[in-house]
């Protein structure tokens, strides 16, 4: 069985991403404009980056990654070889919630502004998730990634 991961990035152009995943990851990376699946290689990843309006505008789909690999080892290990904040989902249904990995590897919650688009989701008003908030106090509480957590993902070195 193979996974399906979905990042986004602070600000980094496509081709500067593909070479980090590719190490980020262990694996090559195959960009999937050029994927061939005939041609492709049983331990390759398919890929595909874009950009799209807001903040964290660079968006990562990753295709086929094996189950063994980590997806917050690799997203850490993604942001701290592009010295980038990057997201993933967390394990709410909240749209608007997601994890931030800094590039030293630790990981919080935030939450964004979420507007739908005509090229895609578009997040703004980044805010940190904490007990401060009453917004934060209810749903967010049930997520492994508490309110006001800061963690370390531990093999980002």
């Amino acid at each position: 069985m193979t996974e399906l991961w979905n990042w986004r990035i602070d600000g980094a152009r496509p081709e500067v991403v593909y070479p980090a995943l590719a190490e980020a990851l262990g694996r090559v990376v195959m960009p999937l404009a050029v994927a061939d699946p005939v041609r492709l290689p049983a331990y390759a990843v398919v890929c595909d980056v874009w950009e799209a309006p807001g903040e964290f505008g660079t968006v990562v789909d990753c295709y086929g990654v094996p189950e063994r690999l980590s997806e917050q080892a690799c997203v850490a290990a993604l942001a701290r070889l592009l010295g980038r904040d990057c997201l993933l989902a967390d394990d709410t249904l909240d749209a608007g919630r997601h994890l931030l990995v800094a590039p030293d590897g630790t990981v919080r919650p935030v939450h964004f502004d979420v507007l739908e688009t005509d090229d895609g989701e578009e997040l703004s008003n980044r805010r940190l998730c904490t007990m401060a908030d009453p917004r934060c106090r209810g749903w967010c509480q049930r997520s492994r990634w508490a309110p006001d957590s800061v963690a370390p993902v531990l093999a980002a070195a």
